[in-house]
């Protein structure tokens, strides 16, 4: 006895009352149907069960409807919330979301893409592993590619916030309630994120007319930004001398920071201001609540993927290098001096 009938391109356009042109151009070409027919073709796939044959669609030389999504870490609320906004996009226009996880290693970084290539996903929004000195060549020749927080290259198109602007708001809110030695958490070193925020701080603190030689300690962890990270950072700083300030590269560094801080019955913030960066959900309720640098994450992720298919779908597409700002919100971390 033969199974259930398989459910064809012309079952769909009948009951979504369109063309079979139309049909195919909602699976190859989204961008090119009005989001209203768009809906009513989508709605009548899910009703009827049609799976598109993704292997034809290559043989054919059909756009794929697959976004590759490459970012440093899944387990990380920050690309998180950037994922929801891509995969956002992705479902206005009919596309689905491919998720990796690059570590933070450029090796798997270059394997990833490899692989992606074969399958022939539409093109990838990529967070570049650490080592940005030659982003361009390790994505030259291969899919398109948008780098989400990252600053652009000519290959490409881009976006990213300021990540220079950002530390900058944080080191002017601890200058202005008195601090003078101030502390830096990051991460990887060379992860550019990192090095910006660095930066950002020690432009601040020059600007302000202090010598970040004597004004600025720096603790970085090679292996990881997360809440580990960040206490390993804080033992340091205990070692070397604390800073009354710190800035930390990420929320959970500051979180780690924190944990240290508590354990050693210094408290935060009453003996030292603590700021975070990238204002991830958590941060409004943390132990206390975190003064937070945050990032526009979603327009990033979604003006990111928007990008993307504008890239593969038009020819004549410039690219584009869009920054976008922070902004620094303030809870009770930080307290007064």
């Amino acid at each position: 006895m033969g199974g259930p009938a398989r459910v064809r391109l012309s079952d769909v356009a009948a009951r979504a009352g369109v063309s079979l042109g139309t049909v195919s151009n909602v699976l190859n070409h989204p961008e090119r149907v009005a989001a209203a027919t768009r809906e009513l073709v989508l709605g009548a796939i899910g009703e009827l069960g049609f799976v598109p044959n993704q292997s034809a669609r290559v043989l054919t030389g059909a756009t794929s409807n697959v976004i590759a999504l490459v970012v440093l870490d899944v387990m990380s609320p920050f690309f998180m919330e950037a994922a929801h906004a891509v995969e956002r996009l992705a479902r206005e226009t009919g596309h689905v979301v491919m998720l990796s996880n690059s570590q933070n290693d450029r090796d798997m970084e270059a394997e990833l893409l490899s692989v992606l290539g074969g399958q022939r996903v539409r093109g990838v929004v990529l967070v570049p592993a650490a080592g940005d000195d030659d982003v361009a060549s390790r994505i030259r020749g291969k899919l398109p590619v948008v780098l989400m927080d990252h600053e652009g290259v000519d290959d490409c198109c881009s976006v990213a916030v300021d990540d220079v602007a950002g530390a900058g708001l944080a080191v002017d809110h601890l200058l202005g309630l008195g601090h003078r030695r101030l502390g830096f958490v990051g991460g990887p070193r060379d992860l550019r994120q990192m090095s910006q925020r660095a930066l950002g701080m020690r432009t601040a603190l020059e600007a302000a007319g202090l010598d970040p030689g004597t004004s600025l300690v720096e603790a970085y962890v090679e292996t990881g930004m997360g809440i580990q990270a960040g206490m390993e950072a804080a033992d340091r700083l205990l070692m070397e001398g604390l800073p009354t300030g710190i800035v930390c590269g990420n929320d959970m560094l500051a979180f780690g920071v924190y944990r240290t801080l508590s354990r050693a019955g210094i408290a935060v913030p009453g003996d030292v201001a603590l700021i975070g960066y990238d204002d991830i959900d958590v941060a409004a309720d943390w132990i206390v609540p975190l003064t937070s640098v945050r990032q526009p994450t979603q327009e990033m992720g979604y003006r990111a993927a928007q990008l993307l298919l504008e890239d593969t779908s038009d020819p004549a597409h410039v690219h584009q290098h869009v920054r976008l700002q922070p902004e620094l919100v303030v809870r009770s971390s930080c307290g007064a001096r």
